[in-house]
């Protein structure tokens, strides 16, 4: 039998595999439209079934649409004789026989385990290289020789699969490796998911891939669980989770919320930058105890006596009693916003108690609580001693001269203080969102009574409405109207995808989290991850050497210990799968700088071109330099995805450079990795990969000390291809390694 019959017959079983997938779809197609013709009409259990239903269809549609590249990419032979197609769902036919196996499924593991020296029952594990729906080639990995017959031996073939995955040109977003997982990358991606799990790899190891994928693979097998709480994928930014936002689609997953830390905060918007100073202060785990000084400070009590006016009587409140007041509020444990109704209420019965002193009858009267209340001069008391607040209201309040005299006479020195010291109004930055989060966690919401009060009535109106439906049917205590209720509502929100309810409550609690780049997060940060997965069930993922922020990790043990005791541990990616020996050769000197005893990742391939370095005659004409490297860079890669990384302080200059010459092929942030040639700053690029990297200025990166060595790593790591750096002046010792051009 020839390698050209074997992949005729794998093409028959991948075109019945299509066909079985585009059945699925037109039956869901079908369903979908049956259920939206039913309108909006109808009882609330049959609109609320019709919008369930619907959903389900709607994601299951989107499933469906999303595995279409690369439906089936392998095959199991097993020493029993069985054989196991196996690919990105699973997929029966019409008499529910198995014929493709999920990847994630307990069958499809030893297609990443298996070794010559432990084989897990495996005879021949094989590649299918597809394009679109067409199988173009084979490749086998033999465990067992003996196993296969002379017709099988003739048709051997192999090796190539990862390789060809690794040198294919990038396409400006992150793809999925499900065809190639390695047996180091399977048992993260299968990891129990209790406790917090660390992902250390260096770069190219697939760290971000793999967190991905066991993001997919936790959803498959605890999925009763996850889908009430949801999963989180924290990124460090919106360039960041734009260039992996197809990777779990792709594995058959959407409901997975990811965010930054600043979309954990709906309404804030950040718009502007905090100096290293002061961001590297707002870091500090003084931060807790300054905003609690905040809000501290936000209930207080009058120096004087205050009036309450009520009929002909004038009712005086002592500031001890309001005091009192203010305790008991405080010892209810509540949120600032909803502990506000508990102190009014101690208020109120002060203000009766004077007033029964008075007038005994009066005081007994319900119209004269309401009236009371209602009263212009107790709403002011209250709103003085104890305002409604809003996180923006506290934190901006807070910053002014006069908030942090207050709050942070014991905790802030007088600089300290001047240098957080800003306008009421400013812009928010990437440094406030944690201390914005911990007022949250302190204020709640400023309407959350309001809206406890609405779905209460909300509620009532529903199970009034269900005893109706029951008394009409006459099952009269054989059905529990609050159940039928229940349904009615869609239980438990169920109208509402689970992930759109997370992404707009601050208070959502997540079955899971993975949290990429996170050995740039701030004690502050960590803490609100750990608000919003109190199961300490998370995959962290980064690599220390890579770590800029002055208040990013250093140990994961010294930072784990304190957000989740005992109950987290470290699995090391080693092996670089992205970056060519001769590119990491270069990086490796740079890393040696920053920590002699860092190991950099060994490099699976070469690429047989060495990085470069191009010197312009002068700093003036560095942006010029970049734009005729970037001409050659581009003729080498082909049709490739190529970033330039410069430093802030060269980007406007080298974009304006670039544009003139290349206009619509130069792109910026999110929006840049769908150009051919993307222009960003370092911190954009991380986690990233291109065919081909220009790194401008390395001499503007080493004036920023140890962060500029560490940023300088990541740069030069970005590149699966081509490595070009253009300097003027002296190059760094550090960068001896690159090959000099003329």
């Amino acid at each position: 039998m020839s390698r050209k019959t074997e992949v005729a017959r794998e093409q028959e079983l991948v075109t019945r595999l299509y066909q079985r997938l585009d059945a699925l779809r037109d039956q869901t197609r079908e369903r979908l439209v049956e259920v939206r013709k039913r309108g909006a009409s109808g009882t609330p259990q049959a609109r609320s079934e019709r919008d369930v239903f619907a959903a389900l269809y709607e994601d299951r549609l989107a499933q469906l649409e999303a595995v279409e590249p690369g439906l089936c990419f392998g095959r199991l032979d097993l020493t029993g004789g069985e054989r196991l197609h196996v690919g990105r769902i699973g997929l029966t036919d019409e008499r529910h026989d198995t014929m493709l196996v999920d990847w994630r499924a307990p069958a499809a593991e030893p297609f990443y385990r298996a070794t010559p020296a432990d084989p897990h029952g495996v005879v021949r594990r094989r590649h299918l290289r597809t394009r679109g729906r067409e199988v173009l080639d084979v490749e086998d990995d033999v465990f067992d020789v003996e196993h296969l017959s002379e017709v099988d031996r003739e048709t051997l073939g192999g090796g190539g699969a990862l390789l060809a995955a690794l040198t294919a040109s990038r396409t400006g977003r992150m793809r999925d490796i499900v065809a190639t997982i390695q047996a180091e990358q399977d048992r993260v991606i299968r990891a129990d998911p209790s406790g917090v799990l660390v992902v250390q790899g260096g770069p190219g190891t697939g760290k971000t891939a793999v967190a991905l994928h066991r993001a997919a693979y936790l959803l498959y097998t605890h999925r009763d669980r996850l889908a009430r709480s949801g999963v989180l994928v924290l990124g460090p930014g919106p360039t960041f989770l734009r260039y992996i936002e197809q990777v779990l689609p792709s594995l058959g997953e959407t409901g997975v919320l990811m965010s930054t830390l600043d979309g954990l905060l709906p309404g804030i918007a950040v718009s502007a930058t905090d100096p290293l100073d002061v961001a590297r202060l707002k870091a500090d785990l003084r931060m807790v105890k300054l905003v609690e000084a905040a809000v501290a400070a936000r209930q207080r009590v009058p120096d004087e006596p205050v009036v309450i006016e009520f009929e002909d009587y004038d009712l005086s409140i002592e500031p001890s009693e309001i005091a009192a007041a203010r305790s008991r509020a405080r010892r209810s444990r509540r949120r600032h916003n909803r502990a506000r109704y508990v102190f009014a209420k101690q208020l109120l019965r002060i203000v009766i108690g004077k007033l029964a002193e008075l007038d005994p009858e009066l005081a007994g009267q319900r119209w004269v609580l309401r009236q009371i209340m209602a009263a212009d001069d107790f709403r002011a008391l209250v709103d003085f001693c104890w305002p409604r607040l809003t996180i923006e209201e506290l934190i901006s309040e807070l910053f002014t001269p006069e908030g942090l005299a207050v709050a942070g006479r014991d905790l802030l020195s007088a600089a300290e203080q001047r240098l957080l010291a800003r306008s009421p109004g400013s812009a928010w930055t990437a440094a406030d969102i944690p201390l914005l989060d911990e007022g949250w966690a302190h204020l709640g919401d400023p309407e959350e009574v309001l809206r406890a009060a609405v779905e209460r009535r909300r509620l009532r109106a529903e199970r009034a409405y269900a005893q109706q439906v029951i008394a009409a049917s006459g099952v009269r205590g054989q059905v529990d109207a609050g159940a039928l209720a229940e349904r009615f509502s869609g239980g438990s929100g169920t109208s509402r995808a689970v992930i759109e309810r997370a992404a707009s409550d601050p208070d959502w609690e997540f079955g899971h989290i993975i949290v990429d780049e996170a050995q740039e997060l701030s004690p502050m940060a960590w803490r609100m991850l750990i608000r919003r997965c109190p199961m300490r069930s998370m995959t962290v993922v980064g690599d220390i050497a890579q770590a800029s922020a002055p208040w990013g990790v250093r140990s994961w043990p010294q930072t784990l210990e304190e957000i989740a005791p005992n109950r987290w541990q470290v699995r090391e990616l080693t092996v670089n799968y992205r970056t060519p020996s001769e590119v990491m050769a270069v990086a490796a000197d740079v890393l040696a700088a920053v920590d002699p005893r860092a190991q950099s990742p060994s490099s699976v391939r070469e690429s047989g071109e060495p990085p470069l370095a191009h010197r312009a005659e002068a700093a003036a004409l560095v942006a010029a330099r970049t734009v005729d490297v970037v001409g050659e860079a581009r003729r080498a890669i082909g049709d490739g995805k190529l970033a330039v990384l410069t430093t802030s302080g060269s980007y406007d200059s080298v974009l304006k450079h670039l544009s003139e010459r290349y206009g619509d092929d130069v792109g910026v942030g999110a929006a840049g990795l769908d150009s051919p040639i993307a222009v960003l700053v370092i911190g954009e690029a991380k986690g990233l990969e291109f065919d081909g990297v220009v790194v401008v200025e390395p001499a503007e990166w080493m004036t920023e000390g140890e962060r500029g060595l560490r940023d300088l790593y990541v740069a030069l790591t970005r590149a699966t291809q081509r490595l070009d750096v253009v300097h003027s002046g002296t190059l760094p010792g550090v960068l001896a390694g690159l090959t000099r051009t003329a």
